[in-house]
């Protein structure tokens, strides 16, 4: 190793933050003057730790300033929406050539970054670290050609001889699938290519220039694959031996085509903005994509997957063609990448385990199934979305889960402005609340010892009377004392679920029920039903988004199920991610922004009574809340789209629950103050 490589290791490498700070400013920095900067900035970086800030930056506290951001900024893209491509056209009309930047301007790659590209291309070529060595590589091939020549502008071949001097990757072989990559992950920038559509349509000569290492060949057939064709000329800095960084390429190119006046399009400020100027050419600068929304964007998660989340989104609502509401681009960036890689996980263990029926459960279930299929089209006759809730599950399971009926229906709702009248309705038992109150009055509720209760004697109970700590109890032994009673009026509902799940099982032997979470009551109540109540024969495997937490009254409710496998977590439970079980608090919100995330335009399910009660569930409602749940859902859907529309998903084909979780958190940050004491295991609702 050379001496100058062994003190860029020591000063830049061997801190993982300084390295990410410098590079945020040195890799912005392309002309020769500028470098001075960055060494100073380095070596400033360097002092400062050595003078005793040697503590790892809390990744937390800048998520914390970034979730603040998000609550207070309005929709991110609002910062980035520029006049319409008509317009730009139209102004563009003036000029006799227009020129385009290629990379981060017509062209952007599915990455927060470009060299994040290299972790595909060593994927493909079975190399470990390929990515550092890659570039460790092309920075000494520039330096050792500029000591050279003067010049450090350097070709794809020159970057691979040295590869394979150095780390034996056959030259052929590595250009091949670098040129390979870049062909198959490059997509258009939408806007821009709006604006040539319509320049080219007018007759107007149209070039690009690029500082780049891959062959002109390559560059043009990377524009024409994303639209850009007719290029009347393709000029690259490493076929002219001068730069847009240096300058030089603007004056090669304009006597080689000697044009009158010339625009230059681009988003470096340097090399497209002040050197296009120094050679006579009018610039016109467009902000980079991730620049504009890294200030946006969580940095806990992996290498591969963050950068593909970060350059997907920063390249979908930064590239200037559309203004989107909060709603939709909560679904684009915080539901899009949790639904894609929860569907990812539900396909793998429904194909690993032999699941032959999957029911997503209504309301969460909605987006989901509708993502599920869009990934895999295939197992369309696979799946069900399927009408379930809480409030049915309680009511349904009654007869086996008595106490997590009267958990739910009473204890939970105790102090909680609740009357006795609004509980007996959600319970569906209006006609037995009179029987209630004529007791209390007669006095003859007895306690628990047998004895007459006389906080029941005198006043009684009424029907406006709020339940509360010192009347739960009585009302309990009211009901249980009329057990059959009660459980005589869902009856008739029982019998409607298992016609309605028999038609959705169609046959099938295992299945799995989809929800997001919590405790899995809802895949577990209906486990019982089919097997202990309706008789199917049918295994049942539940499938969450995450669990119980410490924070929950009940923090093992569903622990023995977790354990056995009967459910299973994507995201965090105890035994999996339990940094993240720890963090997440429903009383702070958090269940109530992730189910926000999944949120449908369809009405609450309360159960199958009634004879339109099928219809009027899966008829969407049309209030605020409902418009909202449909924006959400359409930021999600293009997410997803615009992913499998990327092609990356070959080389990244499951996000790990941690990573696919990490913006939601983020943005469930940013929204405490909004969802804090919304209560969302309310079954009344």
């Amino acid at each position: 190793m050379t001496l100058r490589m062994s003190i860029y290791g020591t000063l830049v490498n061997r801190v993982p933050e300084i390295r990410e700070k410098y590079h945020m400013v040195r890799d912005a920095q392309t002309a020769s003057w500028q470098r001075p900067v960055a060494w100073l900035y380095l070596a400033a970086l360097n002092a400062g730790w050595l003078l005793g800030k040697r503590q790892p930056r809390h990744k937390s506290g800048g998520e914390i300033r970034t979730a603040r951001l998000l609550s207070a900024a309005p929709p991110e893209s609002v910062s980035s929406v520029r006049e319409a491509p008509e317009g730009l056209a139209r102004r563009l009309m003036e000029y006799d050539v227009i020129s385009f930047d290629v990379f981060d301007t017509l062209l952007f790659r599915p990455f927060s970054r470009p060299e994040d590209l290299f972790y595909i291309v060593g994927q493909k070529l079975d190399y470990l670290d390929f990515r550092r060595i890659r570039m460790e590589a092309e920075a000494r091939e520039r330096e050792e050609h500029r000591r050279r020549s003067g010049s450090g502008e350097i070709s794809l071949s020159d970057i691979y001889q040295r590869l394979g001097r150095e780390a034996g990757i056959p030259a052929g072989e590595g250009m091949r699938t670098e040129e390979e990559t870049e062909l198959a992950l490059c997509f258009a920038n939408p806007y821009l290519l709006e604006v040539f559509r319509i320049l080219r349509q007018k007759g107007k000569r149209l070039i690009a220039l690029s500082d780049m290492y891959l062959p002109e060949k390559t560059i043009r057939s990377m524009l024409e694959k994303c639209g850009f064709s007719g290029m009347e000329g393709c000029f690259v800095s490493c076929e002219y031996g001068c730069s847009k960084s240096d300058g030089g390429l603007y004056e090669r190119v304009k006597k080689e085509l000697g044009a009158g006046s010339c625009i230059h399009i681009g988003d470096n400020r340097i090399s497209d903005g002040e050197n296009a100027g120094k050679a006579g050419w009018d610039s016109l600068l467009l902000p980079n994509v991730n620049t504009a929304g890294a200030p946006f964007r969580t940095g806990e998660m992996s290498a591969v997957a963050g950068s593909v989340y970060r350059g997907l989104a920063n390249a979908h609502l930064h590239n200037g063609l559309k203004a989107r509401s909060r709603d939709y681009e909560c679904g684009f960036l915080y539901g899009g990448i949790l639904a894609l890689g929860y569907c990812q996980f539900i396909h793998e263990y429904t194909k690993t385990h032999g699941i032959e029926r999957i029911l997503f459960l209504a309301r969460d279930g909605d987006i989901l199934s509708r993502v599920y299929r869009l990934l895999y089209p295939e197992e369309a006759g696979k799946t069900r979305y399927v009408l379930w809730s809480r409030l049915a599950a309680v009511k349904l399971s009654a007869r086996y889960y008595k106490y997590d009926y009267f958990r739910r229906f009473l204890f939970h709702k105790v102090n909680q402005g609740f009357t006795l009248e609004q509980i007996f309705q959600a319970m569906e038992l209006p006609d037995m609340l009179d029987g209630l109150t004529r007791q209390e009055s007669s006095g003859r509720q007895t306690g628990p010892g047998g004895t007459n209760d006389a906080a029941g004697q005198g006043t009684g109970l009424k029907k406006t009377d709020l339940l509360t700590d010192g009347n739960v109890r009585r009302i309990q032994e009211y009901l249980l004392d009329r057990w059959e009673e009660v459980l005589a009026h869902y009856d008739s509902q029982l019998e409607t679920g298992k016609r309605y799940y028999e038609q959705a099982l169609s046959g099938a032997k295992k299945a799995a029920v989809v929800d997001i979470g919590w405790a899995g009551s809802g895949a577990m109540a209906l486990d019982v039903l089919f097997r202990r109540v309706w008789k199917l024969d049918c295994q049942i495997t539940g499938i969450l988004a995450g669990t119980n937490t410490r924070h929950n009254a009940e923090p093992d409710m569903s622990e023995a199920q977790l354990a056995s496998g009967k459910l299973v977590s994507y995201v965090f439970s105890q035994a999996h991610n339990r940094d993240l079980w720890e963090r997440h608090d429903p009383a702070r919100g958090d269940n109530v922004a992730m189910e926000k995330l999944f949120s449908s335009p369809f009405p609450g399910f309360r159960g199958f009574s009634g004879p339109d009660w099928e219809e009027r569930s899966l008829r969407p409602d049309t209030d605020s809340r409902a418009r909202q749940a449909a924006q959400i859902q359409e930021g999600i859907l293009d997410f997803c789209r615009l992913y499998l529309e990327s092609g990356v998903g070959k080389y990244l084909p499951r996000i790990s629950g941690r990573d696919a979780a990490a913006p939601a958190c983020l943005w469930m940050e940013a929204e405490r103050k909004n969802t804090e004491k919304e209560d969302i295991q309310c079954v009344l609702a």
